[in-house]
C-alpha cells in the first residue's frame, strides 16, 4: 500500500522522524518497505501489508499506530476522537433491510443539501500523492477515509434510487449491472448486491453501478458504510473479474466495530467540504465484535523468545500499541482491540513484545535439544513386510484406494469409484493382469507383486499387506504378516530389519514398445556374449532392455540360444519398417560370422 509521510504527520503533534529512518523502523519491526518515493514536498512509502494485518493496517491510521509504537511517539488522534459528536441530526426515512448473513452490519445515513464540485486542495492532493484520482469532492472524501482509517465507503445519489429503502441480497441470475467504469457485468444468485427496489446498484464490498453515481447535478446523498463476509466477497469479485482496493480490504476481513468510527469521520468530512443537513443514522447489525482476552506469563514469553524481557519494559511495550491490560505478579491478562483481528492466542502476544523489543537484541542460542527415540509401531512393520517381500523377489504396486463398492461412500465425480476399498486383493488382482500382459516388456521371468496400504472395512481403518504370483494371491493385517514372519528362518537369516533397499529409477516412455525374438545357433565353444554384444551395438538406443535368454538347448556340437528384444523410443512410436530394418543389419552380422540363424 502506497503510504503519505505528510498524511502520517497528521496523527501527529511531534515532528516524526525523517523518512529513511521511519522506513527502517518499520521494516525492523512490522513490514517490509519494498519502495520510497519523493513528490513534491512529500515522501510516498510502499508498505507490503500481509494478508494477516491488512484489517488494521491497510490504512494510514493503521502505519501510524506501528509507527508510534515503534518510536515512542503519542498518537494525537484515536478511533475514539471520531465517534459521533454531531447535533441538530433530523429524522431519516431511510430504509434498510439485510436478506443475506453475508452482510455482517451496513450502516446508512442520507445528508440533504450538499453541494458537490472541486475537492479541496489538500485533499486532492493528499489522493493524488498515493496514486488516486481526484474526481469530485464526495467521492474523494469517501476514498480518503478508506485510505485513512481502512474501511470502504460508498456514496449514493439518492434522488436516482427507486425509492429511500436499500435491500442488501443476491442478485437475480442474468440480471445486468454497469459500473462506475462503464464495464458491464452479468450478476447471478451467488453474488451479493445493494439494491434498490427495482435492481441491483453495487456489487457489495466489490464495485458500485452507474445508476446512483455522485455527480455535479447531485444534492442528497446516502452514504454507505458496510462490513460483508470476506470469502463470499472475494468469490463475486474472482467470478465477474474485478479487483478494487474495495475488494482487497473486505477479502481480509475488517472488525465490524470500525463502521461507527468511519461514519463519524466521513460525516464531519463531507459537512466540512460540501456542506448539507446530517439526517440520523440507520445502522442494522447482525454481527458484533466480540471482547477478547488473552492470557501470558513472563516465563513463558521468555521460554518463547530466549531471553528475559523485564517487567517494566514488557508493560512499556503493551501501552505503546495500545493493549489495555491487568498485571497479576508475572501474569499478564491483555484486552485485544477490536482492530486487531490476529492477535488470538498467547503465541500472538510473543510476537508482538518481541517485534518491538527487537529480534536484533535477542542473542541466539541453540537451544540443548534432548533427542528421545519415539518409535511409530506401524511404521517399523511396514519396513519390515516391506524389506522381506522384496528380499523374495515381489515388486511393490500402488492400487486405487477407492472402488465400485464397498462399506463407506464417498461424493466422488468417478462413478465407479465412489466407494472406499474393502481389501487390497481386488486390486493386487488387476494390478497381476496388467503386469503379465507386459512380463516382456519387464523382463521378468514371472510376476511377483505386492501391497501395504488401508483398507476400510464396516467402516473399520485397517492396514493390509497383500502378495500375488502365479500361483495364489493372498492378504493379511499388516500386523498378523509380520508377527508370522519374524518366526521365519529366512527372516533372520536375511536381517530383513536392517535391509530401507536402493536403486535407480529411469522414467519409462509413454510409448508402445515392439518385441522381436531370434534364436542363433552358435558352434560349441563360442561365447554367447559375443551375439548379446551384436543384438546391443546393432540394437541402437531404441533397444532399451538386455537382451533376455528365454530358451537354450544343445544339441550335438551346437548350442541354441534364443532372446528377446525389446524396443521402444522415448518420443515417438516406433514403426515395423524401423525395426525390421535393425533386425537385418543384426542377422547380416550374424550371418557374416558363419552362424546360422534358426
Amino acid at each position: 500500500m502506497k503510504i503519505s509521510y505528510n498524511w502520517l504527520q497528521k496523527y501527529f503533534k511531534e515532528k516524526l522522524p525523517e523518512p529513511t529512518e521511519i522506513a527502517n523502523g518499520i521494516i525492523f519491526h512490522s513490514f517490509e518497505v519494498e519502495e520510497i518515493e519523493n513528490i513534491g514536498d512529500d515522501t510516498i512509502f510502499e508498505i507490503k501489508i500481509l494478508p494477516d494485518r491488512a484489517h488494521d493496517c491497510l490504512s494510514h491510521f493503521g502505519i501510524a499506530k506501528e509507527i508510534s509504537a515503534i518510536f515512542e511517539i503519542k498518537l494525537e488522534s484515536n478511533l475514539e476522537d471520531y465517534e459521533e459528536k454531531i447535533e441538530n441530526i433530523s429524522k431519516s426515512d431511510l430504509e434498510i433491510k439485510i436478506l443475506d448473513d453475508n452482510c455482517r452490519r451496513y450502516m446508512g445515513r442520507v445528508i440533504k443539501g450538499v453541494k458537490v464540485g472541486p475537492s479541496p486542495e489538500w485533499l486532492a492532493k493528499s489522493l493524488v500523492s498515493i496514486g488516486q484520482k481526484s474526481i469530485n469532492n464526495i467521492v474523494d472524501a469517501t476514498n480518503y477515509i478508506m485510505f485513512d482509517l481502512g474501511n470502504p465507503i460508498h456514496a449514493f445519489d439518492l434522488d436516482k434510487l427507486a425509492s429511500h429503502k436499500i435491500i442488501i441480497d443476491k442478485a437475480i441470475t442474468g440480471e445486468k449491472l454497469t459500473l462506475l467504469d462503464g464495464k458491464e457485468v452479468t450478476l447471478d444468485e451467488s453474488i451479493l448486491t445493494i439494491r434498490d427496489e427495482k435492481e441491483a446498484l453495487v456489487v457489495a464490498g466489490v464495485k458500485g453501478g452507474k445508476k446512483a453515481e455522485v455527480d455535479n447535478n447531485t444534492t442528497n446523498i446516502m452514504i454507505e458504510v458496510a462490513n460483508f463476509e470476506p470469502i463470499s466477497t472475494r468469490k463475486s469479485a474472482k467470478k465477474l473479474g474485478i479487483f478494487t482496493d474495495s475488494l482487497k480490504r473486505f477479502e481480509n476481513e475488517i472488525p465490524v466495530s470500525l463502521i461507527p468510527v468511519v461514519m463519524g469521520k466521513i460525516t464531519s468530512l463531507i459537512i466540512d467540504i460540501a456542506g448539507g443537513e446530517i439526517c440520523e443514522i440507520v445502522d442494522i447489525q447482525k454481527q458484533k465484535d466480540e471482547i477478547r482476552r488473552v492470557l501470558f506469563t513472563e516465563k513463558y514469553l521468555k521460554n518463547m523468545l530466549g531471553v528475559s524481557i523485564e517487567s517494566d519494559l514488557i508493560c512499556n511495550i503493551l501501552d505503546r500499541l495500545g493493549y489495555n491490560f491487568k498485571k497479576n505478579k508475572e501474569e499478564y491478562e491483555v484486552e485485544i482491540p477490536f482492530l486487531r483481528l490476529d492477535i488470538n492466542g498467547p503465541h500472538d502476544m510473543v510476537e508482538e513484545i518481541g517485534r518491538i523489543y527487537g529480534y536484533q537484541n535477542i542473542t541466539p542460542v541453540l537451544p540443548e535439544i534432548i533427542f528421545k527415540k519415539n518409535e511409530n509401531k506401524e511404521w517399523n512393520y511396514i519396513n519390515i513386510a516391506r524389506n522381506y517381500l522384496v528380499s523374495l523377489g515381489y515388486k511393490e504396486v500402488m492400487t486405487y484406494a477407492f472402488s465400485n463398492n464397498g462399506d463407506i461412500e464417498l461424493m466422488a465425480s468417478a462413478s465407479d469409484k465412489n466407494f472406499l476399498r474393502i481389501n487390497l486383493a481386488n486390486g493386487i488382482k488387476k494390478s497381476f493382469e496388467l503386469n503379465k500382459l507386459n512380463l516382456s516388456f519387464l523382463g521378468d521371468k514371472e510376476i511377483k507383486i505386492f501391497e501395504i496400504g488401508k483398507v476400510f472395512p464396516k467402516g473399520q481403518e485397517v492396514m493390509n499387506v497383500c502378495f500375488a504370483d502365479k500361483k495364489e494371491i493372498k492378504e493379511f493385517s499388516l500386523e498378523k504378516f509380520v508377527d508370522e514372519i519374524k518366526n521365519k528362518e529366512e527372516f533372520n537369516n536375511k536381517n530383513i530389519k536392517e535391509n530401507s533397499i536402493t536403486g535407480i529409477f529411469k522414467a519409462w516412455s509413454l510409448y508402445p514398445f515392439i518385441t522381436r525374438d531370434i534364436a542363433v545357433w552358435l558352434p560349441g565353444g563360442e561365447d554367447q556374449k559375443k551375439l548379446e554384444n551384436i543384438f546391443v551395438e546393432e540394437g541402437t538406443d531404441l533397444l532399451i532392455k538386455e537382451p533376455y535368454l528365454f530358451d537354450q538347448f544343445t544339441k550335438e556340437d551346437r548350442t541354441s540360444f534364443a532372446y528377446r528384444l525389446v524396443f521402444q523410443s522415448y518420443d515417438r512410436t516406433l514403426t515395423d519398417e524401423e525395426i525390421t530394418s535393425i533386425m537385418s543389419k543384426i542377422n547380416e552380422k550374424i550371418i557374416s560370422l558363419g552362424w546360422e540363424i534358426r
